[in-house]
């Protein structure tokens, strides 16, 4: 009879213990954190690493233009999405063995709340900002250009910026900053506050239509979105990727829609013509594309589908 009342006694202290085991992992507090942002992938010999800088909402409804309210409501329902639409801002770091290449460096503190990350997902993903040797701009929107500052101090101390001349020209021009709109001062004041301590360092380079960066990594004129809006095409063992900088910004409307434009371009029928292009030829030639605004971490292949087109993302996998 002892026994059998231990027993019972010590089946009833284990069921007890499994209900508060169970209640304490029911009380646990919620994480809500991601793990840092970047993502591995090999081109050839190439590594590329994508950084994310952050998101940020975008409402397209009121942002795209050759479009209407209704048709952008209808696409990106279609897409499972509302009407603002939280938009990655992402970067891509190229290591060709002998040389770090950084294609971005996001926005840093220049559009509020929600990014200024890359520099933080740059150091987990094993790398430190001393140790790029050259940075390519796609354009001079401050989302992709603050990150070159920290604490208003360069934040890349070896390493030489590129970008189209038509941009810096643009940019980088007090004359331009005086007649600007007053809305649009503050494009021009983060381009310069990010940019013109390079420029007196004497670590800002500007080339003319194409230009090879080093060795493997290509950049191509693509104006349009901005006067010289570039795109780069990173290349080895016979793989391909092409970085798409803001060629496209929402990908459930201007995927299918590549004709929709954005109020962010500054000559939206040659935006228009460029994307198309990259469209045709990327789904043509099935090679690896990556673009600033797509979902986090922004690569895949595109295919054509009607008189639009359907990206294919990336399939996670480890790094071989």
């Amino acid at each position: 009879m002892a026994f059998t009342h231990w027993l019972r006694r010590s089946a009833a202290a284990f069921v007890g213990g499994l209900v508060l085991a169970a209640a304490a992992h029911a009380e646990a507090p919620q994480v809500k954190t991601q793990a840092p942002g970047y993502y591995r992938m090999m081109l050839g010999d190439f590594e590329v690493t994508a950084l994310l800088d952050g998101t940020l909402d975008l409402q397209p409804g009121k942002l795209l233009t050759n479009t209407t309210p209704k048709e952008v409501s209808q696409l990106l329902a279609r897409s499972f999405q509302g009407e603002a639409v939280p938009t990655s801002v992402n970067a891509y770091l190229i290591n060709t063995g002998s040389k770090l290449v950084l294609v971005d460096t996001g926005a840093a503190a220049l559009f509020g709340p929600g990014l200024d990350q890359l520099h933080g997902n740059l150091k987990a993903a094993g790398y430190q900002p001393e140790q790029v040797d050259e940075i390519v701009i796609t354009h001079m929107h401050g989302d992709h250009v603050g990150g070159l500052i920290q604490a208003g101090k360069i934040a890349f101390p070896n390493a030489t910026v590129h970008a189209d001349k038509a941009d810096a020209d643009f940019w980088l021009s007090a004359e331009s900053l005086e007649k600007a709109p007053k809305e649009m001062k503050m494009y021009f004041q983060g381009a310069q506050m990010s940019l013109n301590p390079y420029v007196s360092a004497g670590r800002f380079k500007a080339f003319e239509g194409g230009a090879e960066i080093v060795p493997g990594v290509q950049a191509v004129a693509a104006h349009g979105h901005t006067p010289g809006h570039a795109i780069y095409v990173v290349e080895s063992k016979g793989q391909k990727l092409v970085l798409w900088g803001d060629l496209m910004h929402v990908a459930a409307v201007q995927f299918p829609k590549p004709s929709v434009t954005i109020a962010f371009d500054t000559d939206s029928k040659a935006a228009a013509v460029q994307r198309k292009k990259a469209f045709a030829d990327a789904a043509k030639g099935g090679y690896w594309v990556a673009s600033a605004h797509l979902p986090f971490p922004g690569i895949g292949h595109l295919r054509a589908d009607g008189k639009g087109y359907v990206f294919v993302p990336v399939n996670y996998s480890p790094v071989r």
